[in-house]
This record gives structure tokens, sequence and C-alpha cells, in this order.
């Protein structure tokens, strides 16, 4: 890999890393269920141009926008807001990998040989460690509905694979805009307060929003996209895994994440698991944390 597109690949997973903090910020102010209807909807307007009729395959991009998008982060986003550690949920949403592997097997006859089942076993064993750690169990809510978040997404991989020359922006633009008016249905109906909560956010809640959308969908799947198209997938999966990474140096110094012994030791474990899995990944488009 060149040495510039290897700088892109590090400013992508410092963006995804950094994600999580920027969603933690938002949904401390906002319903999470109502913060991520609220940055598809900003998705979906920069993405307006993109929108294209796919006929024989708008069925699997519905589904893949009910899932990856409106349940997988509603689910991802609730789990944020539940948890008091930012780092366990970074780690904890890498099983989609592992889960999506496992999908593949189940309906996709894919075959899977016993490197990838090692690491799939070593990924689940890891987030196990997690859980057990005494400190978890004061939010083991918040870590289940994160692992929830992956299970679904994993099925929309699933029809992701199915998809047939379908750009990735394409894909968003739908993804979006089916999915802002479906979380906001489910906190009208599941969240309360959600006007005051719009008027008395902060100017760091709405950057939550901004960043989420624009950072971690716009900019960063741009970016993987394009390297995509120039490299194989074992060469630029198992550099995703730095995100995470990110995602917990983040947290630590700018949140105040204490991270235990046993969340680090179950944290490395999922890591170097779910790194054996994606070196055998096929590629997959999806819409990042």
């Amino acid at each position: 890999m060149a040495p510039p597109h290897i700088a892109l690949i590090l400013v992508i997973t410092l963006i995804w890393g950094f994600n999580f903090v920027a969603g933690k910020a938002g949904v401390n102010e906002i319903p999470p269920i109502l913060f991520t209807g609220l940055r598809f909807l900003l998705l979906s307007v920069m993405l307006v141009p993109f929108l294209r009729i796919h006929r024989g395959q708008m069925w699997p991009i519905f589904v893949i926008s009910m899932t990856m998008g409106g349940v997988h982060f509603a689910l991802f986003y609730g789990g944020l807001a539940a948890a008091e550690d930012v780092s366990t949920v970074a780690i904890a949403v890498q099983l989609g990998v592992p889960f999506s592997t496992i999908m593949s097997i189940l309906f996709l006859n894919e075959k899977v040989y016993w490197r990838r089942w090692s690491g799939i076993a070593l990924s689940f064993l890891g987030v196990m460690v997690i859980g057990f750690d005494p400190k978890v169990f004061t939010y083991i809510e918040g870590l289940l509905l994160v692992v929830a978040a992956a299970f679904v997404g994993s099925i929309a991989m699933i029809f992701m694979r199915r998809l047939k020359d379908v750009p990735v922006f394409q894909l968003q633009a739908w993804i979006a805009l089916l999915s802002w008016p479906l979380l906001f249905l489910f906190s009208a109906i599941m969240e309360q307060d959600q006007l005051d909560a719009i008027k008395s956010a902060s100017w760091l809640g709405w950057s939550g929003v901004l960043y989420t959308a624009i950072g971690a969908s716009l900019i960063g799947h741009a970016g993987m996209y394009y390297l995509l198209q120039r490299y194989e997938v074992t060469q630029t999966a198992p550099l995703t895994l730095l995100a995470p990474i990110w995602g917990v140096v983040f947290s630590v110094l700018l949140l105040g994440d204490t991270l235990t012994e046993r969340m680090l030791i179950g944290g490395v474990m999922t890591l170097i698991g779910v790194g054996i899995v994606s070196l055998r990944q096929k590629v997959l488009v999806d819409t990042g944390p």
C-alpha cells in the first residue's frame, strides 16, 4: 500500500475512533433514537442527488435500510447512552464481523475453516471476559444493546452481499432516507421531551449530530470505498481495527474512562479475533459506527 493511502486509512480510523466520543456527547443531550434520526435526516439531505431507483433490488435495499439503518443505529446509540465507558462499546460493536461471517455460513453457504472459526471463538470469548467485569455489570444493558446492534447489522451484511452495481453513496442515500422517518416514529413512541432536548441541546450535542453524519458517514466511508477500489480487503480490513483502538484512546483521554485489567484483556482478545476473521473477509459496504 502506497504511503499516501496508508496515511488516508489512518485518518479514516481516527475519524471513526473519535466518532464514539462524538456520539456519546450527542446522546448525553439528545435521546438516542432521536439523535440517530437527526443524523440520518441530515445525511439524507446531503445525499439526495445520489438517489437512484435500482429495479429488482429495491426490496433488499429496503431491508438493509431498516436493519443497518434504523434498527442497528437505534440499538447502538441506545447502548452508547446507557454505557458508562465508551471503550467497551467501541470494542463490542466489532462483533459485527464474526456475526456476519456466521450469517454467511448459514444463508450463503460460504465455507469457513479453522482459522476463521478460531477468530470467531476468540472474539466472542473476549466480549464475555469484558461482560463479566464487575464494573461493566453496572451498565450491562448498554453492552447487550451494542451486541444486539452488531447482530442486526450482520443481517444487513447478508443482503448487502447480494446487491449488484449499487454505488456506496447511492446505498447510503437510501439508508438515510428510509431510516429517519422510522426513527422519528420510534422516538415519538419510546422517548420523551424530544422538543425540549432539541431546544436545550448545546453546540456539543449538535456537533455530535454533524460529526456522525459528515465525518463518519460521508468522509470516512468515501475514503474507505476509494481504498477498496484499489486494494484487496485483506490489506485494508486489519487496519480498520485501529478505529476501536482510537476509540478507547479518545474515551480515556477525553471522557476519563477507566480501563480495568479484565476489560483490557477482553478487548485485546476481541480485536485479535476480529482481525483473524477480517483477514478472510470479502468486501462489504456498511455505514460504520
